[in-house]
């Protein structure tokens, strides 16, 4: 049995530009479609804490990192806010493992209006001028933040707890909010930038 032989039509000189113009043609539409990134797909996992099935899109490296380009322009220095805040915590706090009081006892009996009484008492020592913030966050605070002066760093938006946010945005550089409330307990909040 004879090799299986490739029959190449037999080209004539005037008709060679035109087949090198359309190889030329299909080289470059597969390359082109080798540079464009893979169409996004559609993944379905299970949460096994929760145990539901949630959809998730897959996008490619590409996209990501345009979307990374994208949050970062959302997320300009302007759309920024600094604060510190003076948290105290309550029996109806998440966390309950971290409740401690001033000399690091942990805290077992604090009560919302106990906290919110507290707080009102330590804001106005401090719009009274008879404290400081920092110093009164320091002492007082019991969150973690409280080693900085209750000084929390700049944030931007859906970074923290809804009514916390809220209440940073609606204050003025220098401005102590009236009592908030969020799942970790109760705050005043001072804008610092």
């Amino acid at each position: 049995m004879t090799p299986p032989q490739t029959i190449l039509p037999s080209l004539h000189l005037e008709n060679s530009a035109f087949v090198e113009v359309k190889v030329k043609a299909k080289a470059k539409k597969k390359t082109d479609s080798l540079s464009l990134p893979p169409p996004p797909s559609l993944c379905l996992y299970t949460n096994i804490e929760t145990d539901k099935k949630k959809k998730k899109l897959s996008i490619s490296s590409a996209d990501r990192v345009i979307d990374k380009n994208k949050k970062k322009t959302k997320m300009s220095s302007s759309d920024k806010v600094r604060a510190s805040h003076i948290l105290i915590k309550h029996q109806g706090s998440r966390r309950k493992a971290s409740w401690k009081d001033p000399d690091g006892r942990v805290i077992s009996a604090t009560t919302r209006d106990s906290a919110v009484s507290q707080l009102k008492s330590l804001r106005d020592d401090i719009v009274n001028g008879k404290a400081k913030f920092d110093d009164i966050a320091s002492r007082f605070s019991d969150c973690s933040s409280a080693k900085r002066g209750g000084d929390l760093g700049s944030f931007g938006r859906g970074q923290m707890q809804k009514p916390f946010e809220e209440a940073t945005y609606a204050l003025k550089i220098g401005e102590i909010s009236d009592m908030v409330h969020t799942d970790s307990g109760v705050h005043i909040i001072m804008r610092t930038g």
